[in-house]
């Protein structure tokens, strides 16, 4: 008779081909941007070399718009100036601005603090808003729950612009609490900031409202009732730890939405960020500055979307025990 042969022990799979993995894709995405970006502002009508010299009503010499051309490469046919793009940027090299005469690192690092700093205090609004809609709605009765039901899908559903405009028209003309424009100080936070959360704050309530609602039917929080713990107990010691591990993975959506609706924003409050310098930029067919500013947002949002999925591992043990399981099999 055989004998029975014992099975091999699982081989654990470190964190090495994740990483690899995980980096490999990032490398594939910011070149598909890169290219993506490059090809689609070479379609909006208008000479580049109009940028370097001061854009279309600079009344440039034909001579001057030649010696720029070929200064910048642009007198090379359109698949050369793309590789060359690419090995600069392979070597880490943004460029420089076309319109500013500036690196556009330089540029970047310029306005991009001031537009991380709108979005981190959007973020963090909204996300209180979003937690006390769903509170008032899932303890509140039938009467708070339809209200804030509708207070969610018509705050999700305002646009950016109309609802900075009417902000202002409150808030500013009106009642002369806050100005019109972006000031220095946490005064001149308030409006931008209000107009990125809100729609937000909608989108997101509705989310955590499902999730509560869910976990306060569950096992789990039955089991903690049945245990006499106070209801303010189980909604925050219990329900809302649940309905937080949806509205974590929606951070680096919500981080998307609002450097896209920082472009709006910035641009109505005249607010100095990177939404307003890549508006700017398009419009002065400005390629290297486009593609700078393209491709640093769509790092900062796979940044946060690997951050969000370690902050779901930490949060949820099944993600946890999942990924253990992986690494076994």
């Amino acid at each position: 008779m055989a004998l029975p042969v014992a099975a091999a022990p699982p081989v654990r799979r470190g964190p090495l081909p994740w990483l690899l993995a995980r980096l490999g894709g990032v490398v594939f995405v910011l070149w598909a941007v890169a290219t993506v970006t490059f090809f689609a502002i070479r379609l909006i009508p208008g000479d580049p070399a109009e940028a370097v010299l001061g854009g279309p009503g600079s009344q440039a010499s034909a001579a001057a718009l030649a010696r720029v051309r070929a200064d910048y490469g642009l007198d090379l046919p359109l698949p050369l100036q793309y590789l060359h793009y690419l090995g600069r940027l392979g070597a880490g090299d943004l460029g420089r601005s076309y319109s500013l005469r500036e690196p556009v690192t330089t540029v970047i690092g310029q306005n991009l603090g001031g537009t991380l700093l709108l979005a981190l205090l959007s973020l963090l609004t909204a996300a209180v808003i979003a937690l006390a809609l769903a509170a008032v709605s899932t303890r509140g009765g039938r009467l708070a729950s339809a209200v804030t039901w509708v207070l969610e899908v018509v705050s999700a559903a305002v646009p950016h612009f109309w609802l900075a405009i009417s902000l202002i028209l409150l808030f500013s003309t009106t009642l002369g609490w806050l100005p019109p424009v972006s000031v220095p100080g946490p005064a001149g936070l308030v409006l931008p900031v209000l107009t990125l959360a809100i729609p937000l704050a909608g989108f997101l309530g509705q989310v955590m409202r499902e999730s509560l609602l869910d976990a306060l039917g569950s096992p789990f929080v039955l089991a903690a009732r049945a245990r006499g713990e106070s209801e303010a107990g189980v909604f925050w010691r219990h329900a809302l730890r649940h309905a937080a591990i949806p509205a974590i993975g929606l951070a680096g959506w919500a981080f998307g939405a609002l450097i896209s609706g920082a472009v709006v924003v910035e641009t109505i409050f005249a607010r100095p960020g990177i939404g307003r310098s890549l508006l700017s930029a398009v419009q002065l067919r400005d390629v290297p500055l486009v593609i700078g500013v393209v491709l640093v947002v769509e790092a900062g949002y796979m940044l946060v979307t690997t951050l969000t999925d370690l902050a779901d591992r930490l949060v949820d043990p099944r993600l946890r025990a999942a990924t253990r399981h992986r690494g076994r099999s």
